[in-house]
Parts: C-alpha cells; sequence; structure tokens
C-alpha cells in the first residue's frame, strides 16, 4: 500500500513538471528542463580588429555594464533556469517575450525566427561527454546588430575553438561583423555532430562484431540502446539543414552576402551528416535482424546436434528395447555370444550412421 502511494506521488510530481506551462499566457518565460536552481552567470567577450578583453558577471546590471559600442560582443549565459534574470537581460537587448519563452524551454524543437532587430535561432548542442556518452545540451542563439546572445544550460560547450580564434586573432573572425560571430558558433555546433556521428559509427561497428562473434541478450539492448540515440540525433539535427537555408535565403540586413558563403558550407556538412545519419538509422535497424537471424541460426545448430544424436540413438535404443523385454521365448538370449553380437551390431549402426551424416555435411 505505501509503495503504492509513493508511485502515485512520483508521478505527480513529473507530471507536474511537463505541465509547468499549463494555463500561463504566451510569452511567459518558464523554464523547461532538468537543471532547475541553477545560478546564471555571464561571459562577456568585447572585441574588434585591435581589442579584446573578456569579463564575468553574475547579474544583468554587472553584463549591462560591460557593454561597449565600439567592440562587437559576445554575451554567453550559462544557466537559464533563472527566468527572471533571463528575462531582464533578454529584453536589455530588446528580444521579445516569445523568444525568451523559447531561450528556456529545453524541449523547443531547433528552429529560426527573423524579427526587424534581431535574429534568433534554438538548436541543439551535441557531444560526447568524458564518460563516452552522449550529451545534448539546449543552446539558444541571438543575432543582433552589435552582437550574439547565447543562452545555454551547461558550462561545457562546443565553443572553444570559437573563443581560441576570438583570443588569438586567428583567422578572419576579428575583422568581421556579429553576423559572422553567429556563423561561426553555428559552424561548431554542426561541426561538432561529426564527433557524434563518429562516436555513433563506433558503436555500430562495436556492435555488429558482438552480433556475429557472440549474439547475447545484452547485445539485444545495447541495439535498441543505439537505435533510440540514432533516433534521437536524428530528430535534432535533421532540422538544421532547412534552417541553414532559411538563413541563406534571408533578406534580412543583419546577415552580410560575404557570410552567406560561408552559411552554404555549413548547409553542405549539414546536409552530409543527414545522409549519414539515415545510413546509420538502417545499420542500427538491421542490426536487430542480423541479432535475430544469427541467434535463429545458433538455435537452429543446437536443434541439429540433438537430432542427429536422437537419430543415431533412436535404432540403438529399439534394439536395446527389444532384447529389453521379458518373455520368456527369445531365441537370441540362450546364444553364447549373443550380447557381444548386440553390442557389436550396435556400433556398427552407430559407425554407418556417422559416416553417412558425415558425407552429407551435417556433422
Amino acid at each position: 500500500m505505501t509503495k503504492k502511494k509513493l508511485s502515485s506521488k512520483t508521478h505527480k510530481n513529473k507530471k507536474s513538471k511537463l505541465h509547468r506551462k499549463t494555463g500561463k499566457a504566451p510569452g511567459t518565460v518558464t523554464y523547461m528542463g532538468k537543471r532547475e536552481g541553477a545560478a546564471s552567470r555571464v561571459t562577456i567577450i568585447n572585441y574588434n580588429s585591435s581589442d579584446y578583453e573578456v569579463h564575468k558577471a553574475d547579474s544583468v546590471e554587472a553584463a549591462i555594464k560591460h557593454q561597449k559600442p565600439a567592440m562587437l560582443q559576445w554575451v554567453d549565459v550559462v544557466g537559464i533556469s533563472d527566468e527572471k534574470f533571463v528575462e531582464n537581460l533578454g529584453t536589455h537587448y530588446g528580444l521579445g517575450a516569445l523568444v525568451l519563452e523559447d531561450a528556456v524551454n529545453t524541449q523547443q524543437r531547433p528552429k529560426i525566427d527573423e524579427y526587424e532587430n534581431y535574429i534568433f535561432g534554438v538548436f541543439q548542442m551535441l557531444y560526447i561527454s568524458d564518460d563516452n556518452e552522449l550529451v545534448a545540451e539546449h543552446v539558444a542563439l541571438a543575432l543582433v546588430k552589435n552582437g550574439v546572445l547565447v543562452f545555454q544550460e551547461l558550462e561545457d560547450d562546443v565553443f572553444e575553438g570559437v573563443r581560441e580564434r576570438i583570443k588569438n586573432k586567428a583567422g578572419r573572425i576579428r575583422n568581421r561583423n556579429s553576423d559572422y560571430l553567429f556563423f561561426a558558433l553555428l559552424d561548431a555546433i554542426v561541426d561538432n555532430y561529426f564527433v557524434v556521428l563518429e562516436h555513433l559509427n563506433t558503436r555500430i561497428e562495436a556492435l555488429e562484431e558482438e552480433v556475429y562473434e557472440n549474439p547475447r541478450q545484452e547485445v539485444a539492448h545495447k541495439i535498441q540502446e543505439l537505435k533510440k540515440d540514432v533516433l534521437k540525433v536524428r530528430r535534432w539535427i535533421f532540422p538544421v539543414k532547412e534552417l541553414l537555408s532559411r538563413l541563406i535565403d534571408s533578406e534580412s540586413e543583419l546577415i552580410n552576402k560575404d557570410t552567406k558563403m560561408f552559411l552554404r558550407d555549413a548547409l553542405d556538412h549539414s546536409i552530409e551528416i543527414n545522409e549519414s545519419l539515415q545510413i546509420y538509422r538502417e545499420m542500427s535497424m538491421s542490426l536487430m535482424e542480423m541479432y535475430m537471424s544469427n541467434m535463429s541460426n545458433k538455435m537452429n545448430e543446437v536443434m541439429k546436434v540433438l537430432t542427429i544424436m536422437a537419430s543415431i540413438f533412436i535404432p540403438l535404443t529399439f534394439i536395446a528395447g527389444v532384447y529389453g523385454m521379458n518373455f520368456d521365448n527369445i531365441p537370441e538370449l540362450h546364444w553364447e555370444y549373443g550380447y557381444f553380437i548386440v553390442w557389436g551390431i550396435m556400433i556398427m549402426i552407430f559407425i554407418i550412421m556417422a559416416i553417412y551424416f558425415k558425407r552429407k555435411n551435417w556433422l
């Protein structure tokens, strides 16, 4: 009885978490995720062709203080469960209520929305953790006139290369506008999808060997987990191709013509990734068929051995049964060498049947 009550309570808490937005007005900033209570921290990177500076802030006021019109600004917000913090910061940069609602909704499907003064996008940032586990992190990007705002849940991300390029003045990023920074962050997300694909490919190859060599029951569970991961990754990555196409076709003044050339390169990568994912999806589904087929073959081998053993012992059992009957008048029972003759016949039958099965390649 107690167990039942606990189970019901857990279900109720789970349900209330999933339906936190129910009944609220559109545009209400409501965090939808699993990392509630995390404090929001802001890292501001200001830069231009000659200057570079980094600032940390734990309040909206401190973040705003470091805003410099003469420099491009990358505002990186880590921890989005503090709804008031995100709302105040986003409002300062002119982001609308519906946009901020999507920024803190970790269940939001990847999307791109264009507005008069900014472009907003939601993506899933995928990477492999130190424990070799697939991690999916919600990330929202907002391109404004003089910078880019990034909203993410965890400090770990795939943007370290972009930070290094800005810091070391590598490449063209320090001489470009904010749209190039927006592209660079998108490109880092897309490029890391290749790392995830390599991880999935390694798992598929390892499972193929296990299926062929030792198709245990645990392998079936691994295949199911792989199928789930491939489908999840496909759901997160598949829309990105369309979103990049929309950015390329965009007539927004925030995106320069030169940047669209780089976006086309990211689009090519996205198309390649989607094609690979389709192949991995088919391979993961065929793995289960291979597993079932190998298990069936293994069972057939066992049945074949048992059938051959039964076939060999049937005539021997027949002979033993005949001479094991309790009739008084069985002439052979009184033969002096009857016992040895029966043994000889049984051994001969065994040898003949074994040779026959061998020639038929049944043994």
